[in-house]
């Protein structure tokens, strides 16, 4: 698959704000590594800026793993997660940015949860939900209904199967065994982009359109994997692409750079770093 022109050219006299400012909002205390891989995917698949909103007990952390990330240091609760106290100050922030990422990491701490539910109903950025955000949405799809219709079409949700059974209660073998009546349904019910993850992972839109990816592998089945999609959807909605084409592209790029990752390290060595830093070779590939 090839990538569009805009993701593989740039004008000589290009600069970092003309590829799109990500705001991340991730990671938690024992979760800060969601938030890394998120971060680092989103600049190898190409973003000009990521802000990383974080505890701000966590700031030091992040600042030293992240040296091309800028991080927001934001009120925390006293488990180390963003509070909903931050609801403002991220408010204010998102007038910078022009692309949200949602999630990974972020625990499910009430006071966090009820800050994801105001966040993603008050944005009008292009967003990718996934993780910890996609709790929120559990059981209580009445969030997903009152949002304005069109910005829940700028709204891509990331479901694991696990996560898809609770948002739709129903137990993962069904999942598994309807996923491609699930992913449609679930786009065309709530005006979403859906990637339903795992083999052929599903991306869905509300007019019924599905793209079923064949890249990847089992070595990408460890933990932070999903992280690096996020990243890398993201990226491709800042630099401009609409929401189904930034799934469907990064899905097939994420998957591509696990195989070319395998290559080196083997099904049972690999893990989400591996992934990281093969964006950028997967990118080359399918430019071509």
């Amino acid at each position: 698959m090839r990538l569009p022109a805009q993701l593989l050219k740039r004008k000589p006299d290009s600069h970092k704000g003309d590829f799109g400012h990500i705001f991340v909002l991730a990671g938690s205390a024992g979760f800060t590594g969601a938030a890394i891989l998120v971060s680092r995917s989103a600049l190898r698949a190409g973003a000009g800026l990521v802000t990383l909103g974080i505890p701000e007990s966590l700031n030091e952390i992040f600042a030293k793993q992240l040296v091309e990330v800028m991080t927001l240091a934001l009120p925390e609760t006293k488990n180390k997660t963003i509070s909903f106290k931050a609801v403002s100050k991220i408010k204010n922030f998102l007038r910078k940015a022009n692309c949200l990422a949602i999630g990974p990491g972020l625990s499910t701490n009430l006071s966090t949860q009820k800050l994801v539910r105001t966040i993603v109903a008050a944005s009008n950025l292009p967003t990718v939900i996934d993780a910890d955000a996609l709790t929120v949405f559990s059981g209580n799809l009445n969030i997903l209904r009152t949002a304005h219709s069109a910005q829940r079409t700028a709204w891509i949700l990331t479901p694991h199967p696990g996560e898809m059974a609770r948002l739709i209660k129903k137990p993962i073998s069904y999942v598994q065994e309807n996923r491609k009546k699930i992913a449609i349904d679930f786009a065309k019910d709530f005006s979403v982009i859906v990637v339903l993850k795992g083999k052929n992972t599903i991306v869905a839109n509300p007019k019924g359109e599905i793209y079923i990816n064949r890249t990847g592998n089992p070595g990408m089945a460890s933990a932070g994997s999903g992280d690096c999609l996020t990243g890398i959807i993201a990226a491709f909605l800042a630099q401009g692409l609409d929401c189904f084409s930034a799934a469907k592209f990064a899905t097939y790029i994420h998957g591509l750079a696990g195989d070319l990752a395998v290559k080196e390290k083997g099904e049972l060595g690999l893990i989400a770093s591996d992934l990281v830093e093969k964006i950028p070779e997967a990118i080359k590939k399918s430019s071509k």
